[in-house]
């Protein structure tokens, strides 16, 4: 792949986001630009997908965004990397559920790295990690949009955000199940030691 990296610095509005990916999503059909992974952070926020039930927001304590891409409540916000990957699904086949799979795979790769084991659970979306009582927790969010066989959206991964701010939602609608950050699992690391480890794995698993 010949894909473009961007990486912001300081965070990043909602739909200055969205309004970003669309346009980049359409130069990448109508004029064969190349693909774009943007890695960047939110002000604190939630996210309704097109699947969110209005009974999952607890606590509307940040600003609430309807967006289409896939998926219900979300959190973003400091101390979350948010991976936007605007990738032309033309050249892979257009297979949409190949996709999805490949960036579960991506995530895992990433956190590997950092020697924590992710995991996929069937008939929940995102990345798991078993903890140390037994239980699960979510560490990584996945949420895809598609147009005209580009994808965009994309993943986030804990780090260290302040994870008493998912109160305020029942994530992607799963109950009985925590959040965790690689903080949270002990793990020190810096947001430019994730993004590194992202930009390997992403070469590993979109790199063919």
């Amino acid at each position: 792949m010949n894909e473009q990296w961007r990486i912001d610095a300081t965070p990043v509005g909602y739909e200055e986001a969205v309004s970003f990916m669309e346009k980049k999503a359409a130069a990448i059909r109508e004029k064969n630009e190349p693909d774009l992974v943007w890695l960047l952070e939110h002000p604190p926020l939630y996210t309704a997908g097109t699947s969110a039930s209005p009974k999952d927001l607890l606590d509307a304590k940040f600003p609430v965004h309807q967006t289409g891409r896939g998926g219900q409540y979300t959190y973003h916000g400091p101390g979350q990397r948010v991976a936007y990957a605007m990738i032309d699904l033309q050249k892979r086949g257009q297979d949409l559920r190949a996709y999805v799979s490949d960036l579960e795979e991506w995530i895992i790769r990433a956190l590997k790295t950092f020697g924590v084991t992710g995991e996929r659970r069937a008939g929940r979306v995102g990345i798991w990690v078993k903890m140390q009582d037994g239980t699960d927790s979510k560490i990584a969010a996945i949420g895809v949009r598609v147009r005209k066989w580009v994808a965009y959206h994309g993943i986030a991964i804990n780090l260290n955000p302040d994870l008493a701010h998912y109160n305020g939602i029942v994530p992607c609608g799963i109950t009985g199940h925590g959040v965790t950050s690689l903080e949270e699992l002990g793990i020190k690391t810096t947001m430019p030691e994730l993004d590194a480890a992202l930009k390997r794995a992403f070469t590993e698993v979109f790199g063919a």
